[in-house]
């Protein structure tokens, strides 16, 4: 009954990511908004109606049933050992990242500047780190979850964390298809925690995203960056309004 509830309530997640209503679900799927309520309401779905619907939102059942074991627990982490690897091979941490993103190895090979049997041999040395299942005819099977996430100081974020920041920034955001925004207040703490909290639900929702969007072929998807952070800032050294001394005590 708990697995039932989690699957309804990931297809109800993904019917909100899509932007579409009860309505639009039941003209999909040939039901009348009532009983596409009351299916969901009641949580009556039959595995046939979840793959259905599943269909009409563009989301395979496995996928499903992969955001649906998400939403528990919190996100997986890369062991140091892992991490230390990725962040010492350029190459391999890309071939990762893409595998992690749903593209076959047939897939890597005719998008860049890898040979078949390069690829097969970074897949193998991730297998041995752990991180896939390099299966018969070069199938991968993911050991993590998709929404897997880096130490905040391990060795990927301090070997290749500032280089790519800086060239997340470096572009003017609206002429890149972008948004950007920087905006500053003077808050209480609690509203700092307030905002931090759905920075962080944010993030989260990223992930799920990708994890909604991962049965869909490369030339669907495009790597999206999201930028969060929210600290203490004073803007003063932005301005020629420098501060009092404070007297010594």
């Amino acid at each position: 009954m708990n697995d039932t509830r989690q699957l309804v309530d990931a297809l109800k997640q993904v019917l909100r990511m899509r932007g579409l209503t009860y309505a639009a679900l039941a003209q999909r799927i040939g039901l009348s908004e009532a009983s596409v309520k009351r299916l969901f309401s009641r949580r009556t779905f039959t595995l046939a109606r979840l793959e259905q619907c599943g269909a009409a939102l563009d989301i395979d059942f496995l996928e499903l049933a992969r955001l649906a074991r998400g939403r528990d627990g919190a996100a997986a982490q890369l062991t140091l050992a892992q991490e230390t690897a990725l962040a010492a091979d350029a190459r391999l941490m890309a071939v990762f990242y893409l595998a992690m993103s749903g593209w076959t190895p047939g897939e890597i090979v005719a998008r860049y500047q890898l040979s078949a049997v390069e690829c097969t041999a970074l897949l193998a040395r991730l297998d041995r780190l752990g991180l896939i299942d390099l299966m018969p005819g070069e199938r991968v099977r993911l050991k993590l979850p998709r929404d897997v996430r880096l130490r905040p100081d391990g060795p990927i974020r301090r070997r290749h964390g500032r280089r790519v920041v800086e060239d997340f920034l470096a572009p003017q955001f609206d002429r890149a298809g972008g948004a950007f925004a920087f905006e500053f207040r003077e808050l209480s703490r609690a509203s700092f925690e307030i905002l931090k909290r759905k920075l962080e639900r944010l993030a989260a929702e990223v992930h799920q995203l990708a994890d909604v969007d991962a049965h869909l072929p490369p030339a669907e998807r495009e790597t999206i960056g999201v930028a969060l952070g929210i600290r203490p800032w004073s803007m003063e050294s932005a301005i020629e309004l420098p501060p009092r001394k404070r007297p010594a005590r």
